[in-house]
């Protein structure tokens, strides 16, 4: 994608054109989220939750590191520690919960993000990298999520530490020294807490890290749209200053509201009760269940009950595992032409059919371990696979999509049907169908 019309910066003052000449910190903000940077004048709001990203991200690193100061890394000492933010710190309550439930705000946005990747096919050539860079901040996330749930050193904290890193002795061999290795020790205690603190502080700004490599390879090819159809001419495109600062910010205010709606009138619901039970070692919780962010895995983990060459439990962490990696794959697995999901009558079907499953494995995983919950999850994580390794190379290679538009601008400002372009003549241009 060129963008030879993009706006050039130019410092209005001799102050301002002094530092451009020394550190062109302004010069690079301009190019990258300014009126230097063009983006496709058709994004509908799905494109919003990429900043609402990042500014969950910055709520949970400030919220973070202010508790830090109050928290004691001690299997003595941690839920003491919680329990004095929440009782005697100025607005503890509310950095605490502010922290907890932003943990969740967060993958409620990086969840929809992913599947308007999935539906738009976002991950599509030229972006790859983007999507691939996508998923390695949503598996950083998830490890920082586990390790600060274990902090608060409740019961479910406890448990969840003890079942969680159980998974790696399901490995023959090397499966339980990694454990150990992992926990400082045979069972979550002072090592396991100081560990976990100590890379729960750490990750988040790997993340940022890896939030700017994840941004900076999208300003590569520039950013994707509704249609799926590569921008050709200046019309197509509008500077994101202030367009789309004015679209992303009232969205995010208005993101926020429902934000600080669960946290002012709800901010256990999206927790667990046992949590603020005192860890105990002799005490099994009833029902162990890790957040619900990680729900679906969970039931995928749990669909395995027989064993068949390997163990059952090493065929659920194998299957747990798979069903992330399997998404780093989806550039090669799905071959069309077509990127958007709207012009894909019979890919979108299927997309909507993946939702729902994603959706039953998720009831499934904070359900308890009973025989009808077992046997769907069964099922459900049974089409899950099927449907990227199976479904859609089929879909791909038979579907017949709907005829494109001849561009961004006529779609977006005269109506995709009158000034569409047959799909066998979009096949010949590369261009048009990438």
């Amino acid at each position: 994608m060129s963008f030879a019309w993009a706006k050039a910066y130019e410092p209005k003052t001799s102050l301002g054109r002094w530092i451009d000449d020394r550190l062109p910190l302004p010069r690079l903000v301009h190019g990258a989220i300014g009126g230097g940077y063009p983006v496709p004048r058709n994004l509908n709001y799905a494109w919003n939750f990429g900043v609402l990203s990042g500014i969950f991200l910055t709520i949970q690193i400030v919220t973070g590191i202010v508790l830090a100061m109050h928290y004691f890394a001690s299997a003595d000492g941690a839920f003491t520690s919680v329990e004095h933010i929440m009782r005697d710190v100025n607005a503890g309550w509310l950095l605490r919960y502010a922290h907890a439930n932003g943990a969740s705000f967060f993958f409620i946005v990086v969840y929809i993000h992913i599947f308007r990747g999935l539906f738009y096919g976002s991950y599509k050539a030229p972006r790859e990298l983007v999507w691939m860079l996508g998923l390695v901040i949503y598996l950083l996330m998830m490890a920082t999520a586990f390790m600060g749930y274990v902090l608060p050193w409740g019961q479910m904290s406890y448990w969840g530490a003890q079942v969680i890193t159980g998974f790696f002795s399901a490995f023959p061999l090397v499966g339980e020294p990694i454990r150990v290795w992992l926990l400082g020790g045979f069972a979550p205690d002072q090592a396991a807490l100081t560990r976990f603190f100590s890379l729960h502080y750490l990750l988040p700004f790997v993340i940022a890290g890896v939030v700017i490599l994840h941004i900076w390879s999208l300003h590569i090819p520039g950013s994707s749209n509704p249609t799926g159809v590569d921008v050709k001419s200046e019309q197509d495109t509008l500077p994101f200053h202030p367009f789309y600062t004015a679209k992303d910010g009232w969205f995010t205010g208005l993101f926020l509201i429902l934000y600080c709606a669960v946290l002012f009138f709800a901010p256990d619901a999206l927790g667990h009760a046992d949590n603020y039970i005192p860890a105990n070692p002799l005490a099994t919780p009833a029902h162990i269940v890790p957040e619900w962010y990680f729900w679906p895995f969970y039931a995928i983990l749990r669909a395995f009950t027989v064993d068949f060459i390997l163990p059952a439990k090493l065929w659920g962490v194998l299957a747990m595992f798979a069903s992330i990696l399997l998404l780093f794959f989806l550039p090669w697995l799905d071959r069309s032409p077509v990127r958007s999901g709207h012009y894909r009558p019979v890919f979108k079907r299927f997309f909507w059919l993946l939702v729902a499953d994603v959706v039953i494995l998720a009831w499934c995983g904070g359900a308890p371990a009973e025989p009808l919950y077992v046997a769907i999850s069964q099922l459900a994580a049974a089409y899950y696979f099927a449907h990227f390794l199976i479904i859609l190379p089929l879909i791909s290679k038979f579907e017949r999509p709907l005829p494109l538009p001849s561009s961004i601008t006529a779609s977006a400002l005269h109506g995709e049907a009158e000034e569409s372009a047959p799909y066998g003549l979009a096949k010949t241009a590369p261009a048009a169908a990438h």
